[in-house]
């Protein structure tokens, strides 16, 4: 072969993953919630981003403990979670370099219609779980370190409540769709998110008996994770990422999410809001 053309070819090939880079492309780790999952958000809201981007994104679907843990070992590029107090501590601890509100719903409590502990209509979630302890009526939790897991034990701290060793307390270490088929199975209540629960209402026989509280509220952010940690995160892919599910057009997305399906939208966009970090 001519040494000029090979040159050329040479060029060329260091030339095109350039070009790529800068046209967007390359693989983004993503690691995220199982509701984002397990309601279905994430496959609309994925191929629209890989369309408009270029990128590939590989999802990584855990509670978001877990999630979070993967961003501290730099084995994610940017994380969509709802765990404000542990996203904070992530934050303080200089693992993620932005974090920005996506978008919100509600956590609800779930149980059989028979509603064996009496919990529709009290005044608020910690009454709620005081009313399931007092009857010792089958509870389910995630018991995964997830944000609805979070949320479940600062509500059985409210109501000055620790039922962990009870008999009728039980752990699935399960994400939620996994714990809401287990609690239905055997006639008990749990905590879920809104989105996940409506996602799955026509396979269940579990009913909505408390919902409305302010304590309830189920935010979602999107973090990425600090460059310093690797030389492998992918910045731009994360940001890019980041970007797209906080613009006008990810935002409506989120928006109109659910309503054909379940005459309903799943989740509330947060990022026009200007909502706080946190709850």
């Amino acid at each position: 072969m001519p040494l000029r053309i090979a040159s050329a070819l040479v060029t060329l090939g260091v030339l095109l993953p350039l070009l790529g880079a800068c046209a967007g492309g390359g693989e983004v780790i993503l690691a995220t919630t199982t509701s984002t999952q397990d309601s279905g958000l994430l496959d609309t809201l994925i191929p629209a981003f890989e369309e408009e981007s270029g990128y590939s994104v590989k999802t990584i679907a855990v509670g978001s403990g877990q999630a979070l843990a993967l961003g501290e070992r730099a084995e994610a590029d940017v994380l969509l979670v709802h765990s404000p107090d542990a996203e904070e501590e992530f934050m303080a601890a200089g693992h993620g370099s932005e974090r920005r509100p996506v978008m919100h719903n509600e956590f609800v409590i779930v149980g059989p219609a028979g509603d064996p502990a009496a919990i529709a209509g009290v005044g608020s979630a910690e009454e709620a779980f005081a009313r399931v302890a007092a009857a010792r009526s089958k509870f389910f939790s995630r018991g995964d370190e997830s944000g609805t897991h979070a949320r479940e034990k600062k509500l059985w701290e409210k109501a000055a409540l620790a039922p962990f060793d009870e008999s009728w307390y039980e752990e699935t270490g399960q994400g939620m769709a996994q714990t809401l088929f287990i609690a239905d199975e055997k006639d008990g209540y749990t905590l879920t998110d809104r989105g996940t629960y409506l996602s799955l209402r026509e396979r269940l026989r579990l009913v909505e008996l408390f919902e409305g509280d302010p304590a309830l509220r189920n935010v979602y952010h999107v973090i990425l994770v600090n460059p310093e940690k690797s030389d492998k995160i992918n910045v731009e892919g994360a940001r890019a990422f980041a970007d797209f599910i906080t613009s006008t057009r990810g935002q409506e997305i989120i928006r109109t999410f659910g309503v054909d399906a379940y005459g309903e939208p799943l989740f509330v966009p947060d990022a026009s809001a200007g909502a706080p970090n946190g709850e």
